[in-house]
């Protein structure tokens, strides 16, 4: 499987604060919510225990929206939540 992220998908990335790396492990997580229009997303909470816009959090949810075209996964968006789960 081959992950591809759309401009937007990098963008959204950079600006809500979250790696590739992280993207990566979202997908291989066990978490798949089937979307509209073949689109899929999975989420996976990660320890944080940073600051993010001037404010602490212990940890943050990456949620990937994505769609998967022959051998490839792509990603449209990502959100990024701070906060504490579970």
């Amino acid at each position: 499987m081959r992950i591809k992220l759309t401009e937007h998908a990098r963008e959204r990335a950079k600006e809500r604060g979250t790696t590739e790396e992280e993207i990566g492990l979202v997908l291989a997580s066990d978490s798949e919510i089937q979307l509209k229009k073949r689109r899929k997303s999975k989420e996976l909470v990660f320890e944080y225990n940073k600051n993010w816009l001037g404010k602490h959090y212990p940890q943050k949810k990456v949620k990937v929206v994505y769609t998967e075209e022959n051998d490839d996964t792509v990603v449209i968006t990502i959100k990024v939540f701070y906060g504490r789960w579970g």
